[in-house]
């Protein structure tokens, strides 16, 4: 067994694709995910599963909720140890300057193509800023998330992968959900 993070896009977002979290961990367990926690109503949900490729998980869910729910939700599914990478990896969280409340991680299902990196990397989006790591795109927000224009519908657009956003806060809890899932083996 090991431990994983699914997250989710676009549930309970304005009335639209909701599911209860009772019943998205009931359906996950049923289906063969063992330990299930979800983190608040966005669709963080931590477990433990055999040992296999990640977008094997991905699959699953998505297929699990299209069969229950009747609607396709984006899912990108990371273990314990690279979510902890991602975390240790941010480059801003080493500057003294940034308030952490401002941090996020945008999380891609695959690695941009560097000709699509390059749509971004000369673009001035102050005071925001980015940095791309792999399948990662750190962010700095100052202004705050909802006013920046490197939305996950940007970076999808120009990166042509899928994102999905959270905030340190909820990267960070994440982490803590899973090292208590992570003691249950």
């Amino acid at each position: 067994m090991r431990t994983y993070i699914s997250i989710l896009r676009g549930i309970n977002l304005g009335g639209h694709n909701t599911i209860k979290m009772d019943n998205l961990k009931k359906l996950l367990s049923n289906n063969g995910l063992s330990n299930v926690e979800t983190y608040i109503q966005s669709g963080n949900v931590v477990y433990q599963y055999k040992n296999t490729d990640t977008k094997k998980l991905d699959s699953l869910i998505k297929e699990n909720i299209f069969q229950e729910f009747g609607f396709d939700v984006p899912v990108i599914t990371l273990t314990i140890e690279e979510l902890k990478k991602i975390a240790e990896n941010n480059p801003f969280s080493s500057k003294k300057m940034k308030d952490p409340s401002f941090f996020h991680v945008t999380y891609l299902t695959d690695t941009p193509q560097p000709e699509n990196l390059s749509k971004i990397k000369d673009i001035n989006y102050q005071p925001d800023e980015f940095v791309v790591l792999d399948k990662t795109v750190y962010l700095y927000c100052p202004e705050g998330y909802g006013n920046t224009k490197l939305s996950n519908k940007f970076l999808e657009n120009k990166l042509k992968v899928t994102a999905t956003t959270r905030n340190w806060k909820t990267t960070n809890e994440l982490i803590a959900i899973a090292d208590k899932v992570n003691d249950k083996l």
